[in-house]
């Protein structure tokens, strides 16, 4: 079977830049193990399958590892790839997907996700996940993933993980997302996913589903600007909307092509 393959970098207005994700529509589900392999032989954080059902779109999101409950990236790359390249028709894309329904819209260059928020609470930090840290943070959050507060960007940008610590804990499926307030944005993050092939995730939608409501509660605003500093980088805008929560990034297409299954 012949299949088409689209790489995409999202939350980035440059080529090489945010995060990529591989786009791959269907005509019908294939074995949750060929999909696994598709991922796998891909090689980015996540890949992205979808089929048109007509009303909706039924999205699902892989890493190498597993099937993901929610993919911020791969949501808007699938978004620019139905949109820019298979000419979706219709101003909003429905995504059918294991978070329930979600609503991308197109406005003004900017894909907007529409997204459950998810409200870190307070949480005592994995002694796994301290002894990996070479920077402490003053605050310990968790919603799907841990959220550890820090004083400042630069502490951020220092942070080094010790990989052999870290992959003791199992947080499947979530992460650790490192944040502080920013210096020429609302706040910066990291992402690491510990017993993952790619540690470190470069642009990470889903993680502002709890860092957009912690910050606007924290900053006292509703509309934030966001940065993910990772060596790719990336950068979004948020707004909290209560319980939902709203991202908008761009993207550009890498590639086109296509593979062949068994």
């Amino acid at each position: 079977m012949k299949l088409n393959l689209y790489q995409i970098d999202a939350f980035t207005t440059k080529i090489f830049g945010g995060n990529p994700a591989c786009i791959v529509p269907l005509k019908e589900w294939l074995p949750d193990e060929t999909l696994l392999k598709i991922t796998q032989e891909n090689a980015v954080a996540e890949t992205a399958f979808f089929i048109d059902k007509g009303d909706k779109i039924h999205l699902r999101w892989f890493t190498p590892e597993i099937e993901m409950d929610l993919c911020g990236h791969a949501t808007l790359a699938a978004a620019h790839c139905l949109k820019t390249i298979l000419n979706y028709p219709k101003d909003e894309i429905i995504f059918e997907t294991l978070s329930g329904d979600l609503i991308v819209v197109l406005e003004d260059g900017y894909y907007c996700l529409d997204f459950p928020a998810r409200m870190p609470v307070k949480a005592d930090l994995p002694e796994e996940v301290r002894l990996s840290l070479n920077i402490q943070p003053k605050e310990v959050y968790k919603s799907r993933d841990y959220v550890l507060v820090y004083e400042s960007e630069e502490q951020i940008k220092n942070i080094k993980i010790a990989r052999q610590t870290f992959d003791q804990i199992n947080l499947d499926p979530g992460g650790v997302v490192v944040t502080a307030e920013g210096e020429n944005c609302d706040f910066v993050s990291r992402f690491f996913t510990p017993q993952a092939s790619i540690l470190e995730d470069p642009v990470t939608g889903s993680a502002h589903c709890s860092l957009i409501p912690f910050w606007s509660l924290r900053l006292g605003k509703n509309e934030l600007s966001a940065m993910q500093i990772s060596e790719r980088g990336g950068t979004l805008q948020c707004e909290n909307k209560g319980e939902r929560v709203l991202i908008r990034g761009k993207a550009r297409t890498y590639s086109i092509g296509s593979f062949w299954t068994e």
